[in-house]
Protein backbone atom coordinates (compact mmCIF):
# COMPACT_ATOMS: atom_id res chain seq x y z
CA UNK A 1 0.00 0.00 0.00
CA UNK A 2 1.52 3.32 -0.95
CA UNK A 3 1.99 5.97 1.30
CA UNK A 4 -0.27 8.68 1.51
CA UNK A 5 0.38 12.49 2.36
CA UNK A 6 -2.10 15.56 3.07
CA UNK A 7 -0.27 18.47 2.62
CA UNK A 8 -0.90 22.62 2.03
CA UNK A 9 0.60 23.44 -1.13
CA UNK A 10 3.79 24.97 -0.05
CA UNK A 11 4.71 21.30 1.93
CA UNK A 12 3.87 18.82 -1.26
CA UNK A 13 7.56 16.98 -1.61
CA UNK A 14 7.48 16.09 -5.20
CA UNK A 15 6.30 19.22 -6.75
CA UNK A 16 9.38 21.45 -7.82
CA UNK A 17 11.90 18.60 -7.27
CA UNK A 18 13.67 17.37 -10.29
CA UNK A 19 16.25 15.32 -8.19
CA UNK A 20 13.71 13.15 -6.73
CA UNK A 21 13.74 9.43 -8.02
CA UNK A 22 10.69 7.10 -8.84
CA UNK A 23 9.89 5.10 -6.41
CA UNK A 24 10.95 1.79 -6.78
CA UNK A 25 7.07 0.04 -6.52
CA UNK A 26 3.78 1.60 -5.78
CA UNK A 27 4.33 0.14 -2.04
CA UNK A 28 6.99 2.52 -1.82
CA UNK A 29 5.37 5.76 -4.01
CA UNK A 30 3.67 8.11 -2.22
CA UNK A 31 0.54 10.16 -3.29
CA UNK A 32 0.07 13.40 -1.84
CA UNK A 33 -3.48 15.97 -1.49
CA UNK A 34 -3.93 19.27 -1.35
CA UNK A 35 -6.87 20.49 0.11
CA UNK A 36 -9.94 20.75 -2.01
CA UNK A 37 -9.99 24.83 -3.22
CA UNK A 38 -13.84 24.41 -3.84
CA UNK A 39 -17.22 23.50 -2.71
CA UNK A 40 -18.95 22.83 -4.78
CA UNK A 41 -19.18 19.59 -7.64
CA UNK A 42 -16.76 18.96 -10.04
CA UNK A 43 -14.76 15.95 -11.86
CA UNK A 44 -11.31 15.47 -12.41
CA UNK A 45 -9.76 13.82 -15.33
CA UNK A 46 -6.17 12.80 -15.23
CA UNK A 47 -4.95 10.47 -18.17
CA UNK A 48 -1.70 8.73 -19.80
CA UNK A 49 -0.96 6.74 -21.63
CA UNK A 50 2.72 5.98 -20.49
CA UNK A 51 1.42 3.31 -18.20
CA UNK A 52 4.06 0.20 -17.79
CA UNK A 53 3.79 -3.02 -15.96
CA UNK A 54 4.84 -6.37 -16.38
CA UNK A 55 2.73 -9.88 -16.73
CA UNK A 56 2.96 -12.19 -13.55
CA UNK A 57 3.59 -15.13 -15.80
CA UNK A 58 5.94 -14.19 -18.51
CA UNK A 59 7.63 -11.12 -17.15
CA UNK A 60 6.69 -9.23 -20.48
CA UNK A 61 5.90 -5.58 -20.21
CA UNK A 62 2.03 -5.07 -20.52
CA UNK A 63 1.23 -1.30 -22.09
CA UNK A 64 -2.11 0.51 -20.79
CA UNK A 65 -3.56 3.94 -21.48
CA UNK A 66 -5.20 4.83 -18.03
CA UNK A 67 -7.92 6.96 -17.19
CA UNK A 68 -8.78 8.75 -13.80
CA UNK A 69 -11.50 10.22 -12.90
CA UNK A 70 -13.01 11.61 -9.48
CA UNK A 71 -15.17 13.77 -8.52
CA UNK A 72 -13.12 15.34 -4.89
CA UNK A 73 -14.16 15.47 -1.69
CA UNK A 74 -12.01 17.16 1.16
CA UNK A 75 -8.44 17.01 -1.11
CA UNK A 76 -7.11 16.51 -4.11
CA UNK A 77 -4.06 14.18 -5.59
CA UNK A 78 -1.17 16.44 -6.85
CA UNK A 79 -0.45 15.20 -10.48
CA UNK A 80 3.28 14.44 -10.21
CA UNK A 81 2.51 12.05 -7.50
CA UNK A 82 -0.06 10.29 -9.44
CA UNK A 83 2.89 10.38 -12.01
CA UNK A 84 5.52 9.03 -9.82
CA UNK A 85 3.41 6.37 -8.31
CA UNK A 86 1.90 5.10 -11.48
CA UNK A 87 5.12 4.69 -13.02
CA UNK A 88 6.23 2.65 -9.89
CA UNK A 89 4.53 0.14 -11.42
CA UNK A 90 7.20 -0.14 -14.58
CA UNK A 91 8.61 -3.51 -12.73
CA UNK A 92 5.26 -4.51 -10.80
CA UNK A 93 3.86 -8.62 -12.00
CA UNK A 94 0.70 -8.51 -11.65
CA UNK A 95 -2.59 -9.12 -13.98
CA UNK A 96 -4.34 -6.11 -15.67
CA UNK A 97 -7.29 -6.40 -13.55
CA UNK A 98 -5.27 -6.59 -10.21
CA UNK A 99 -3.34 -3.76 -11.46
CA UNK A 100 -6.95 -1.68 -12.47
CA UNK A 101 -7.81 -2.45 -9.05
CA UNK A 102 -5.19 -1.60 -6.70
CA UNK A 103 -4.92 1.29 -8.76
CA UNK A 104 -8.47 2.27 -7.78
CA UNK A 105 -7.99 1.25 -3.96
CA UNK A 106 -4.72 3.13 -3.22
CA UNK A 107 -6.57 6.33 -4.90
CA UNK A 108 -9.50 6.35 -2.55
CA UNK A 109 -7.39 5.40 0.22
CA UNK A 110 -5.32 8.69 -0.09
CA UNK A 111 -8.21 11.07 -1.04
CA UNK A 112 -11.30 9.93 -0.07
CA UNK A 113 -13.07 10.81 -3.69
CA UNK A 114 -16.90 11.17 -3.88
CA UNK A 115 -16.87 9.05 -6.54
CA UNK A 116 -13.81 7.49 -8.66
CA UNK A 117 -13.39 5.69 -11.65
CA UNK A 118 -10.18 3.87 -13.42
CA UNK A 119 -9.95 2.36 -16.85
CA UNK A 120 -6.95 0.68 -17.73
CA UNK A 121 -7.06 0.13 -21.47
CA UNK A 122 -4.61 -2.53 -21.87
CA UNK A 123 -2.38 -3.09 -25.81
CA UNK A 124 -3.29 -5.69 -27.35
CA UNK A 125 -1.56 -8.88 -26.84
CA UNK A 126 -2.03 -12.04 -29.20
CA UNK A 127 -4.91 -9.76 -30.91
CA UNK A 128 -6.94 -9.13 -27.86
CA UNK A 129 -6.73 -5.99 -26.17
CA UNK A 130 -8.25 -6.25 -22.38
CA UNK A 131 -10.27 -2.81 -20.38
CA UNK A 132 -10.76 -2.97 -17.05
CA UNK A 133 -12.92 -0.75 -15.19
CA UNK A 134 -13.58 -0.10 -11.58
CA UNK A 135 -15.31 2.52 -9.65
CA UNK A 136 -15.76 3.78 -6.32
CA UNK A 137 -18.08 3.32 -4.53
CA UNK A 138 -18.92 -0.01 -6.33
CA UNK A 139 -22.54 0.00 -7.22
CA UNK A 140 -23.22 -2.79 -8.13
CA UNK A 141 -21.96 -4.33 -4.62
CA UNK A 142 -25.74 -4.02 -2.86
CA UNK A 143 -27.25 -5.88 -6.02
CA UNK A 144 -24.66 -8.52 -6.36
CA UNK A 145 -24.95 -12.16 -4.28
CA UNK A 146 -21.67 -14.06 -2.89
CA UNK A 147 -19.96 -14.26 -5.73
CA UNK A 148 -21.06 -11.24 -7.72
CA UNK A 149 -23.56 -12.35 -9.85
Amino acid sequence: MPKTKRAAPNRLTLLGRSETKLPASPAEACLETFPNPARRNYWIHFETDDFTSLCPVTGQADFARIDIDYLPDRSCVESKSLKFYLASYRNERAFNEAVTNRILDDFVRACSPREAIVTAQFSARGGIALTVRAQFPDKNSKKAGRNGR
